[in-house]
């Protein structure tokens, strides 16, 4: 059968005798009468048609080269980029308190120090600078704008490098947004500041118990007066952390946003998502976060999404992604000069990938980077999307990075009615 193995169709309820076809690997949609699947299916579909097909990789010509293709496609996606990104930690320290804390166990006045900001700049530009690639780094914490003046050091000594060679650096945030005053942005734009991923935790009595400054008192009216003073400088990506009795509150949040007059538009992806468990912990039960495909976390996800679009604010679309530990050019470097491949494994020191004293380690094994490499993964529609899953989240179900995170049934649950709000919301090309 020459369609895609990375195709999901569905029931076009108003238009009844059609159907709509999804590509998982091109995001793309169409919709199809149910006669001309049935002829795609039984081979004598005309030119025309397969080579619209085709272009939404929705017909393939050679099944097999198409899963020889997903098979290779983090060996290409490597071979191909001319981007390092990398999050670097600058410091554990924050100003708030708040009491779900990722990095709860850990963090403190720890900041990077000279001789590691300057292993920094120099592995990077070594690494990096001098092999032609441009260089996006996130700023992360703790609260980054805690440590201004490191960032401003690492950022314009790689901003020159990289001039020189003829590259691009650039940079954004994790923040909490109380420190991101128009007076910070504009004096970090020239050291090329391009974004802040920021967290508002729902409305204003949501937020403030949940991200109370560490004197106790709110933080929501302090982010909120920042992120109206400085958004039309630099694109703002709001988020925040939901629990299961208060979900239904977030959409308020966004309200407040538009109360304070700043156009959707304008603002980022908003991207809400339940509070995980602690960096490091080993229980998935202790903290008030449902893994996967549990009922309610799938309705709480689906309904903020909606809720989102209604008011104008974007959301990330669903497209092919492979893991940051996948790829070479992905690093997460702690304030000591840890290296990791992603944030959330930070908590566990045995899962570090060397430093920057001592360089990569070889990770292949201990991340498991091929668990995926497997017939059922292969021929499961949902691979562009998942590519094995959250390694972060095996660990904590399981204890070790020992196999698949799979989302089969959470898409199973929620793809179709990711479509239908993109439809009604006249989002989708």
């Amino acid at each position: 059968m020459p369609l895609s193995r990375y195709l999901k169709s569905f029931s076009d309820p108003d238009r009844p005798g059609f159907l709509l076809l999804y590509s998982t690997r091109k995001g793309a949609l169409v919709r199809v009468s149910e006669q001309l699947l049935a002829t795609a299916r039984n081979g004598t579909l005309s030119e025309p048609d397969q080579n619209i097909l085709r272009r939404m990789e929705l017909w393939v010509d050679d099944p097999a080269a198409e899963r020889e293709a997903m098979l290779n496609v983090v060996e290409r996606t490597n071979g191909s980029s001319s981007t390092f990104s990398a999050t670097v930690v600058l410091t554990l320290d924050c100003n708030l308190a708040c009491p779900y804390c990722f990095e709860d166990h850990f963090r403190g006045d720890h900041a990077m120090n000279d001789e590691t900001a300057r292993l920094l700049v120099a592995h990077i530009k070594h690494e990096q600078i001098d092999s032609g690639r441009d260089v996006e780094l996130c700023f992360y914490g703790g609260e980054p704008l805690m440590a201004l003046p490191r960032l401003k050091e690492i950022a314009g000594a790689l901003q020159d490098a990289a001039s020189i060679a003829g590259t691009k650096f650039c940079c954004s945030l994790v923040t909490n947004a109380t420190l991101l005053t128009r007076p910070v942005v504009e004096d970090l734009l020239p050291f090329g500041l391009k974004s802040a991923q920021i967290t508002l935790d729902g409305p204003a009595d949501v937020h403030n118990r949940q991200r109370p400054f560490v004197s106790g008192l709110g933080s929501f009216k302090v982010i909120v007066d920042n992120l109206r003073s400085v958004y039309d400088l630099i694109s703002i990506k709001p988020g925040g952390n939901f629990a299961r009795d208060n979900y239904r509150e977030f959409p308020a949040m966004l309200d407040a946003l538009l109360e304070a007059g700043m156009d959707p538009a304008q603002i980022g992806p908003v991207q809400f998502a339940p509070i995980h468990p602690k960096s490091g912990g080993h229980d998935p039960h202790s903290a008030a976060c449902a893994i996967g495909s549990e009922p309610w976390l799938i309705e709480a996800n689906l309904y903020l999404r909606e809720e989102i679009l209604r008011r104008g604010f974007s959301v990330d679309k669903s497209r092919m992604g492979v893991c940051m530990i996948e790829l070479t050019n992905n690093l997460v470097v702690g304030y000591d000069g840890s290296l990791y491949k992603c944030p959330a494994l930070m908590g566990w020191p045995e899962l570090a990938v060397g430093t920057l004293a001592d360089g990569i380690n070889d990770y292949r094994e201990s991340h498991n980077l091929d668990v995926w490499k497997n017939d059922e993964c292969l021929e499961c529609a949902y691979l562009p999307f998942c590519f094995g899953g959250c390694r972060f989240f095996r660990k904590l179900k399981t204890g070790a990075i020992d196999g698949v995170d799979c989302r089969r049934a959470l898409l199973d649950a929620s793809l179709e009615t990711i479509i239908r709000q993109d439809l009604a919301l006249g989002r989708q090309q």
